[in-house]
């Protein structure tokens, strides 16, 4: 970003607050106050609006390498800043798996090139997600990507020698596990939720235990190491209430929620739609309010998308043969927004706490979830509350078309980006790539 790249934005309501202009200038946020002036100033009409720091997710599937015909870290990365997004955390799972210092550089180096958001790999916890040997977590921790968070998500690391292992290995550098909660041999087979609705449809059901057992096991082992544990997307209510009994007992866990699991039920896989097939599977609206209750107390620290683009053929078929997985980036924010801000459990405070201030922490990124003060990093976020639009897949910029909120009517729309000081997306619509960033790509390969 030049330095004469500046940018007034005039009128937002602060975290849904006191209405004041952003003087944004050198990647940073200049000034704060009333009736702010700057020549040569682009002028951002943020009336109506609300400022926010810019989001940040601990959970997103880019699919490169290996898988770009899913995503590319270009397209997730085009739909993550049209989310409001100015971070986002690749997870392990691509072709080869993100288990190396080399990947995991490649990965970095790929987000660095599109220049819309911040990507920052996960690493795989162990080899080829195979949940038999321990991937390299000092070399990736070490390499130039600079890793914290280490998941074999889409895999359980059921092992508890491994997890335990895992466990004390990154509090070294005061590394992460992710845990993908999923007992395999309670869940072989499973297709959907086990409970009421599985039984009418003969479905092999998905027991909310598989996932509780693995999370009582694994915030233990957090307790016996002292390490870091995170959960990814929570789904039941019981595992809601063993994440509370831990954080009581002072054991350093966090918790995610996806924006589906806030808002879907396994009532809708009467559809037989292979669209609302999802690892972990939609649960019951029982299970929905527990979770909404745990993202407003504070028990689940955060929304994680899970984003999981697919290619259409992988959707389009019947439901034993689809794949797990929906699109989330896009979407994201005005789910929360109609799950939690709407229903009254958050405020616009308490958004940012959840999709930007705790993820940034959990991740370690310095640079990211930081209050929108005078001399903080301009990473904003402007969203509209009061509009409405209906989700349509097809001109997304992702390259999956398997949102669960196709057709719906969604509130809030992302007006504008700001990463690094520089618009990603202005009036709604995609803007330009950070220039600085790419330049500095484009230097490299010379």
């Amino acid at each position: 970003m030049t330095a004469s790249e500046t940018y007034l934005v005039r009128g937002a309501s602060l975290y849904g607050e006191q209405r004041v202009d952003l003087l944004i200038a050198d990647g940073r946020i200049a000034r704060v106050g009333s009736g702010l002036d700057a020549e040569g100033a682009t002028v951002v009409d943020a009336d109506g609006l609300v400022a926010l720091p810019g989001l940040v997710d601990v959970h997103t599937h880019l699919r490169e390498p290996g898988r770009e015909d899913a995503e590319t870290v270009e397209t997730g990365s085009r739909a993550a800043a049209l989310g409001g997004y100015t971070a986002v955390h690749a997870m392990a799972n691509s072709n080869p798996v993100a288990d190396t210092a080399g990947v995991v550089e490649q990965v970095a180096t790929l987000g660095r090139r599109a220049g819309w958001v911040d990507v920052r790999p996960v690493g795989a916890v162990t080899v080829g997600l195979a949940g038999e040997q321990l991937a390299e977590l000092g070399a990736m921790a070490e390499s130039a990507a600079h890793v914290r968070m280490f998941s074999d998500d889409g895999m359980c690391v059921h092992d508890p020698v491994l997890m335990r292992r895992a466990l004390e290995y990154v509090k070294a550098f005061d590394g992460v596990v992710a845990q993908h909660a999923q007992e395999p041999r309670l869940t072989a087979g499973a297709q959907m939720n086990e409970g009421a609705v599985s039984a009418v449809l003969g479905l092999p059901g998905w027991p909310a235990v598989a996932e509780e057992s693995i999370i009582a096991r694994d915030v233990l082992l957090a307790q016996h190491v002292g390490s870091r544990l995170h959960v990814c997307h929570v789904s039941t209510a019981g595992s809601v209430e063993i994440i509370r009994w831990a954080k009581a007992r002072g054991i350093d866990v966090t918790a995610e929620v996806t924006p589906h699991h806030l808002w879907l039920t396994d009532e809708l896989v009467r559809t037989y739609d292979p669209v609302y097939k999802v690892n972990p599977p939609l649960r019951t609206p029982s299970d929905v309010e527990a979770l909404r209750q745990a993202l407003a107390d504070g028990t689940i620290d955060v929304v994680g998308t899970d984003h999981a683009p697919h290619p259409s053929e992988h959707k389009e078929c019947e439901w034993a043969q689809a794949a797990m997985g929906m699109t989330g980036l896009e979407t994201a924010l005005s789910v929360v927004q109609h799950s939690m801000v709407e229903t009254g459990l958050l405020d616009w405070r308490g958004v940012a706490r959840a999709m930007s201030e705790v993820p940034a922490r959990i991740g370690g990124l310095a640079d990211q979830g930081r209050p929108l003060a005078e001399g903080e990093p301009a990473n904003v976020t402007l969203v509209d509350p009061a509009a409405r639009w209906t989700v349509d897949p097809a001109v997304q910029a992702t390259k999956g078309r398997n949102s669960p909120f196709a057709g719906r009517e969604l509130p809030g729309r992302v007006v504008a980006t700001f990463f690094r000081g520089h618009a990603t997306v202005l009036d709604g619509a995609l803007n330009t790539p950070h220039p600085a960033l790419v330049g500095d790509h484009a230097a490299e390969a010379r």
